[in-house]
């Protein structure tokens, strides 16, 4: 009898390797097609471009930064595009979370219909929204906070509405049984079990945010990215290095405080 259950064990055991090594295999097969797709694998066409690279770092140094003076207002405009955007799609998400939440969404269609918006501003990149604010509204950091804000909705809303349905019933239930309205239920039983994930997920959009908020200036949307823009296009590569070490020590300030700052939350 243990020997026929040890006999079964074993045969299950091997069926979940075979399993495992078909689906990692599949997983293989399906990466190496992309490379070879997109052209990844062809070693030659990569080893043709490293000359060309060389050249183009050769020629951006050493970084030039005799105009620092004029990259401090675009920089004050990507921190404020970055902070607004961020604020933006807090205001606009954290309703549409709870609507799109199966544990605080007061019917079935509204739900989906929730979810159906969150995926439409998912779906956008904030590079086209930009362009589009851009011709709506012009240029400036108007654009870049709109696309940004509208764009973040998407995922902010998203992971909101994850957070919130992994809420224990048990709060809320509870609250329910003494004759709580939905909103009561919301303020008093969701929100301050949630309240540290939320703040988590702001401050992680927030350090995204002000990363493509550089991407944004190349549109015409205002901020550092548009000074770099300008520099490329006149092939400064010196002002080009300078500028992107510039970025690079804003964006580790930034990634810095925001660790600092998720410390608090927890």
């Amino acid at each position: 009898m243990y020997k026929t259950e040890f006999s079964n064990i074993l045969i299950q055991e091997k069926k979940g390797l075979f399993l495992n090594i078909i689906q990692v295999a599949i997983i293989v097969l399906v990466i190496a097609a992309g490379f070879y797709y997109t052209g990844l694998l062809d070693i030659p066409r990569l080893q043709e471009g490293i000359p060309s690279i060389i050249s183009l770092t050769w020629e951006s140094l050493p970084p030039d930064f005799s105009s620092w003076q004029t990259w401090l207002k675009p920089i004050l405009d990507t921190i404020a595009m970055s902070i607004a955007g961020t604020s933006l799609a807090i205001g606009i998400s954290l309703p549409l979370a709870l609507l799109a939440a199966s544990n605080t969404t007061p019917h079935p269609v509204v739900y989906q219909s929730a979810r159906a918006i969150l995926n439409c501003f998912r779906s956008v990149p904030e590079l086209i929204m930009g362009i589009i604010f851009v011709a709506a509204v012009g240029f400036g950091a108007l654009p870049g906070v709109l696309a940004l804000g509208l764009h973040s909705v998407g995922m902010v809303g998203k992971f909101f509405a994850e957070a919130i349905e992994h809420v224990p019933d048990g709060p809320l239930e509870a609250a329910r049984s003494t004759g709580a309205t939905p909103l009561q239920v919301i303020f008093h039983g969701v929100l301050p079990q949630v309240l540290p994930q939320l703040a988590d997920v702001s401050v992680y959009r927030w350090e995204y945010n002000f990363r493509a908020s550089t991407v944004m200036g190349m549109v015409g949307a205002g901020g550092i990215g548009f000074e770099l823009m300008a520099s490329l296009r006149l092939m400064q590569y010196q002002q080009v290095s300078a500028i992107l070490l510039a970025i690079l020590g804003m964006v580790t300030v930034v990634d810095y405080f925001g660790a600092t700052l998720r410390k608090k939350f927890k």
